[in-house]
């Protein structure tokens, strides 16, 4: 066809002519592979994961629970007479010990008091000894003497009520602990009436920390101890560890003491109490942390390491399990608590099987995979060799 004929070719024509064209080529580049049967497709070797070995453990199961940090002990020091302060004997935020002065009322007026019931005493007593030689020979009535020593009877009380009146002047610290900040100052005017508070002295050491767990959990953990799934703690071994609220872990275990006898019915919780040695006054009342409360011990749980768990949409999780013939078989497991980098499975995996934790991104269900054991420095687990099929 000449430059003239091209030219006068319709635009259909031209369409007809190319789409000839290109089936043409693609024609020639099939014959062109039929006639290469030596040039078939790259078979790629089945990727190599790593694996662990589902070996049941013996594991203890623990429970974060809030909790708010209380005092041992808290006594509020008031004044248990009237007067005027005229001493203060004490830092405030210092360590206090039991008997410690620390302040001191006027106790003249106190002093003067029991000036006079110790003479009166001493009076009431002379007349009982006068009167009773007297009374044998009768020259002092019956009478007379039972009034004398009645009334050395209540010199006596009165004596020693004045005694403790003043000894109540001297203020000491009724516990030994950390004393906050003075309520009253030197010159106030302190009641006994009104039990004008002075001080405050707070036991920082040991200390407790009160938390709550629901009765449900409570309820479901009895069960399993009665049906022989987990075996009890035995008494004073509970630890508690301490989380502090910055984050931070509390040096220090707990001794979980006891489990509240009742539960709230408004909340349905119930109280545990732990108590922590604190040395160095860390913990203060009213700090909010969160403790891990060791409950009881599963003999026969059934772990896996988190790495190889992936959780799905509505919280599904599941992990690929190397099956007898060396492929990949996606595994939908139900989770428990986390322990450490490991979950605890409830139902899902059984002893034995082989559970791919490294290279699972090169993994698809139903492919072929080379298992080798995984043991990471890390992690601490390993898996025994493997054997698969044509090794």
């Amino acid at each position: 066809m000449n430059l003239a004929q091209r030219r006068n070719l319709t635009d259909n024509q031209r369409a007809r002519l190319i789409g000839g064209a290109v089936v043409s080529l693609a024609m020639l580049a099939l014959a062109g592979c039929g006639h290469n049967p030596g040039a078939g497709a790259f078979n790629l070797p089945p990727p190599e994961v790593g694996v662990v070995t589902v070996t049941p453990e013996s594991v203890a199961l623990t429970t974060e629970l809030p909790g708010r940090i209380d005092p041992v002990r808290v006594a509020q020091v008031r004044a248990r007479v009237d007067g005027i302060v005229l001493h203060r004997n004490f830092c405030e935020g210092a360590d206090v010990t039991n008997g410690e002065v620390l302040y001191q009322i006027d106790p003249a007026p106190y002093k003067a008091t029991l000036d006079s019931a110790n003479a009166s005493l001493m009076q009431a007593q002379l007349l009982v000894q006068r009167y009773q030689p007297l009374v044998g020979i009768n020259a002092v009535s019956k009478q007379d003497y039972d009034n004398a020593v009645s009334a050395a009877a209540q010199a006596k009380a009165a004596q020693e009520i004045a005694a403790v009146n003043f000894g109540y002047c001297t203020v000491t610290a009724p516990i030994s602990g950390k004393i906050g900040a003075a309520l009253v100052t030197e010159g106030a005017l302190v009641s006994q009436a009104a039990a004008t508070e002075m001080a405050l002295v707070t036991q920082l050491d040991p200390i407790y920390c009160d938390f709550t767990e629901s009765s449900t959990e409570l309820l479901r953990l009895r069960r399993e101890l009665e049906n022989g799934a987990l075996k009890s703690v035995a008494p004073g071994e509970a630890e508690v560890t301490l989380l502090l609220d910055d984050g931070t872990t509390y040096q220090a275990h707990g001794k979980l003491l006891f489990s509240d006898t009742t539960v709230d019915p408004t909340s349905g919780m119930v109280t545990l109490r732990a108590e922590f040695p604190n040395p160095d006054h860390l913990l203060l009342p009213g700090m909010f942390a969160r403790g891990e409360l060791e409950q009881a011990v599963d003999n026969q749980a059934i772990t896996v390491l988190q790495r190889g768990v992936t959780v799905g949409a509505g919280g599904i999780a599941s992990v690929m399990v190397v099956g007898v013939d060396s492929k990949a078989v996606p595994r939908v497991i139900k989770l428990g608590q986390a322990i450490g980098n490991k979950w605890i499975v409830t139902d899902g995996l059984k002893a034995g099987e082989n559970v791919i934790v490294e290279g699972l991104q090169k993994v698809q269900p139903g492919m072929a995979v080379k298992p080798v054991p995984f043991n990471s420095p890390g992690d601490g687990n390993s898996a025994a060799p493997i054997p698969t099929r044509g090794n």
